[in-house]
């Protein structure tokens, strides 16, 4: 991890990095609030102004300190992407009669329950549900897209997971809730043969 942890992470323009008291503070185009680290206090983290790079470095070569390294330097670089870019993750609702809507500002998914379920996102997370138009059917059955977007990489794949979570693909027909590139491991449906 540590040649990971060497490399500079370079700060592209229109965004703010502050470094102090042992945590980092971006803020930037796409995030409605800056985002915060706060990284170990073996670590030192330098932010130079001119060059408009951040730096992390490690006391010592222990295991502990190599991981923490490169943890560190990849979750400051996610926090730049997150403001400049954000994040995305899409998943496919699919079934016949299965639904995902936006409702003031939660997502509402009628996935084969008695009820619908409804999920918040958290702050800083957005969801969007395209027109049905959009979405090509899947194995043979309708399918809805949903899209969850913000500047923070852990809280958009948390509440994508989350929302998979509902009702995660069964293995017979590959209905229910999937990333969208998911493969979906199919199984045999019980075959009935005419006894000879």
């Amino acid at each position: 991890m540590s040649r990971i942890g060497k490399q500079p992470v370079v700060i592209p323009a229109g965004v703010k990095v502050r470094v102090a008291d042992g945590k980092v503070v971006v803020e930037g185009p796409k995030a409605t609030k800056p985002l915060e680290h706060t990284f170990p206090r073996s670590l030192r983290v330098t932010f130079d102004d001119k060059t408009k790079v951040i730096n992390v470095e490690r006391p010592n070569d222990e295991r502990e300190n190599r991981a923490l390294h490169g943890l560190t330097r990849s979750l400051i670089a996610n926090m730049v992407e997150g403001v400049t870019k954000g994040f995305t993750k899409r998943l496919n609702v699919v079934g016949i009669g299965y639904q995902a809507r936006v409702e003031k500002n939660s997502i509402v998914l009628t996935v084969g329950y008695a009820n619908p379920i409804t999920l918040q996102p958290p702050d800083g997370v957005t969801v969007t549900v395209p027109s049905e138009k959009e979405t090509k059917p899947i194995d043979g059955l309708p399918a809805m897209t949903v899209i969850v977007t913000g500047a923070d990489k852990q809280k958009v794949g948390q509440f994508a997971a989350e929302i998979r979570h509902v009702r995660p693909p069964e293995p017979y027909k590959g209905k229910g809730i999937r990333y969208e590139n998911e493969q979906v491991r199919r199984k045999e449906g019980k075959s009935f043969t005419s006894g000879g």
